[in-house]
């Protein structure tokens, strides 16, 4: 079995270590590469350390992050049995390294379900823990959160605080004194926010090979390969939408057979179009070994897109929402979990019901036939995103907790 690796780490032993399972990817590791500096700059002594773990383990805690989303089926109690022995196997030597590391008075902040396993021997070692889980369902019908707190009892109960983006997402069995709320953060100065140029635009964009047209119209989504975040269906609303308006879907590389197989339907489905319809529909795969690189293209995307889409079925927060209204974008977003919490709609961007296409398609031509509501909505989106989901806000959100991240528990 592997050790964690310190990936950022002050001069002296931090008093909050922040665990999450990537280092580069993912929105988790994107947050966690603003905050921790963030909170070291702000004078708290602040840790990120990572798990390294094998494909099987990955494939289990992608069907935990499933469950939080949405339902359970009949397979559900057998698949958490089957997962759950090496899940909690390889995060206790984690656990025991890590608690090698740090001292009693020590924070643990243990992100989403990948590290959750972590909690009980830390907990034992005298540390205190708080989980901080970014997803979650709004849908009161679903089943799939309820089948993780049951069979992850043993865990949360050895939690010191659970943090969620949303009340919602919050375990009801950890005491309601426990429970704490802090919405995600981006950061404005980092590769993927801060302002480029026109002619940067350009740049990055050729250098990627993506060609359009100068007079395009651009509707853009970024989200990974998950069926939940529905490439497919942005890709149906192509063939309804003007004939001179572009489709741009940006990806990471899949890593998983299901974030393969989302984009092999993809691109079947983009196999089907008419030629005509085929040359306005722009596939980008960006790589994950030059995150620099990464964030900049995403960036070049949004900015040059006319409107930004997120037609996730299911969103946890959603923060490629988050960072294209920081840079005064139109966006339609699903009408579900975290987008709803950002947009209000006719103010600052547009919600659609993201299981019917054609609500979806005409928000899109609404925004698309209307500059100078694409404008109004911009700057309306990133005067609110600048009031409430700025970086110096969330270090303020886990100061709360107590002076220097030391973590004042509830009783």
């Amino acid at each position: 079995m592997v050790t964690p690796n310190w990936v950022r780490r002050p001069n002296t032993s931090p008093s909050m270590v922040h665990v999450s399972a990537t280092a580069a990817t993912g929105g988790v590791a994107e947050l966690l590469a603003g905050l921790v500096p963030a909170q070291i700059a702000a004078g708290v002594p602040a840790g990120w350390a990572v798990i390294e773990a094998g494909e099987d383990f990955h494939d289990f805690t992608r069907y935990l992050d499933r469950l939080l989303h949405g339902r359970a089926d009949s397979l559900t109690s057998e698949r958490l049995g089957e997962g759950a022995k090496p899940y909690r196997e390889l995060l206790a030597t984690h656990a025991a390294w890590l608690a090698e590391q740090l001292g009693s008075e020590d924070v643990v902040v243990l992100h989403d379900p990948a590290t959750l396993g972590m909690a009980p021997p830390l907990a034992e070692a005298g540390l205190r823990v708080v989980w901080h889980c970014h997803l979650g369902t709004t849908e009161e019908e679903a089943s799939g959160p309820a089948a993780v707190w049951h069979h992850f009892h043993d865990e949360l109960a050895s939690l010191d605080a659970v943090v969620t983006t949303l009340p919602e997402y919050a375990p009801q069995s950890v005491p309601a004194a426990r429970r704490h709320v802090f919405a995600p953060a981006v950061d404005p100065s980092a590769p993927k926010n801060r302002p480029l140029s026109s002619r940067e635009i350009e740049t990055v964009l050729a250098e990627a090979g993506l060609a359009l047209p100068a007079q395009a119209r651009t509707v853009a989504q970024v989200s990974r390969w998950d069926a939940l975040k529905d490439m497919p269906g942005a890709l149906r609303c192509l063939p309804k939408l003007p004939a001179d308006v572009h489709l741009v879907l940006v990806g990471d590389h899949p890593d998983s057979s299901e974030s393969r197989a989302v984009l092999d339907e993809v691109r079947s489905l983009r196999a089907r179009l008419s030629e005509q319809d085929r040359s306005r529909v722009h596939l980008v795969l960006t790589s994950q070994e030059d995150p620099q690189a990464r964030a900049l293209l995403v960036n070049a995307v949004q900015r040059r897109a006319d409107v930004v889409l997120h037609k996730s079925l299911a969103e946890g927060f959603g923060l490629p929402v988050t960072e294209a209204m920081l840079k005064g974008k139109a966006v339609v977003a699903g009408d579900v979990g975290g987008p709803r919490q950002q947009i209000s709609p006719g103010h600052n961007g547009v919600l659609a019901d993201p299981r019917n296409t054609t609500a979806v398609v005409e928000a899109l031509e609404m925004l698309l036939e209307d500059p100078m509501l694409r404008r109004r909505l911009g700057n309306n989106a990133t005067e609110s995103v600048s009031r409430r989901y700025l970086m110096d806000r969330l270090v303020a959100d886990y100061h709360a907790f107590g002076i220097s991240g030391q973590l004042a528990i509830a009783a």
